[in-house]
């Protein structure tokens, strides 16, 4: 495959993993609510992130670095969004 759609193919799957999370990181804000949302889902993609951003930052994969690093940073986002949801609701 060529360097460029390899590339293309790595950033449309970005695109729609950013846009899943994203998705469900905007509805537990809108909603303040944590029905339906499990804690680990958060806690576990921060911690995958966090291991593939080393090792993208390792591979030298600009692809996958920048993927990870938005993918940590929607994780973290959820994560405090359902630490304060959680407090609200008790």
């Amino acid at each position: 495959m060529k360097p460029e759609l390899t590339d293309l193919i790595g950033w449309g799957a970005t695109i729609v993993l950013l846009l899943t999370i994203s998705s469900q990181v905007y509805q537990q804000w809108r909603s303040r609510s944590t029905q339906g949302v499990s804690h680990w889902l958060f806690a576990g993609q921060l911690l995958a992130s966090a291991g593939f951003v080393t090792y993208s930052l390792l591979q030298g994969d600009v692809v996958f670095v920048v993927s990870n690093v938005f993918l940590l940073f929607t994780a973290l986002l959820g994560q405090i969004l359902y630490l304060r949801n959680r407090r609200a609701q008790r």
